[in-house]
């Protein structure tokens, strides 16, 4: 029998397409596909996040940006983060999904459909929050602990829920 594999995911650093100074990976962080991951200045990485980037799609993180243990960033559709954002620990982010192939196509064999995700500097993640393919989180845009955010979240406001919905604005 033959088994093939995404890779280890072991961080190399020097694998990465960029990486600025002062960034910290904490212990079990895995990287996919480093050399289309771009990190700014003074980034953490908390223990067992995992980067999953993608053959042929980018993903960057801006500088001063705190990233919680136990997320999972996948970069499929492009992924951009911005400047001193805040993610909660186990926070999702996720830039693709299958289509509906009809009752004859199982759904692991549809076509995969890919949109990124963008969040906009100074916005902040809550704990366990799931973001789907195609949002963008405004500029100081606060999420819920628990959000699924399946839909633009406007700059300066505050969501929350399933599904996230704006519940106001920031002061």
């Amino acid at each position: 029998m033959h088994h093939r594999s995404h890779g280890s995911g072991e961080l190399r650093v020097e694998e990465l397409a960029e990486c600025g100074p002062d960034c910290v990976f904490e212990r079990g962080v895995m990287v996919f596909h480093p050399e289309n991951i771009a990190l700014g200045r003074n980034v953490y990485v908390g223990h067992q996040t995992i980067l999953k980037g993608y053959y042929n799609a980018r993903m960057e993180i801006g500088d001063q940006t705190w990233i919680g243990q136990q997320c999972f960033f996948h970069s499929a559709g492009g992924l951009r983060i911005g400047a001193r954002v805040g993610v909660g620990p186990g926070v999702r982010i996720l830039t693709s999904t299958h289509a509906e192939a009809g009752r004859d196509v199982p759904v692991l064999g549809a076509p995969l459909r890919f949109a990124p995700v963008v969040v906009e500097d100074d916005a902040d993640l809550g704990v366990g929050a799931i973001v789907l393919p195609g949002v963008t989180i405004g500029r100081g845009a606060i999420i819920g602990a628990g959000a699924v955010v399946a839909s633009d979240v406007p700059a300066y406001t505050v969501a929350a829920g399933v599904p996230a919905r704006v519940q106001r604005e920031r002061p």
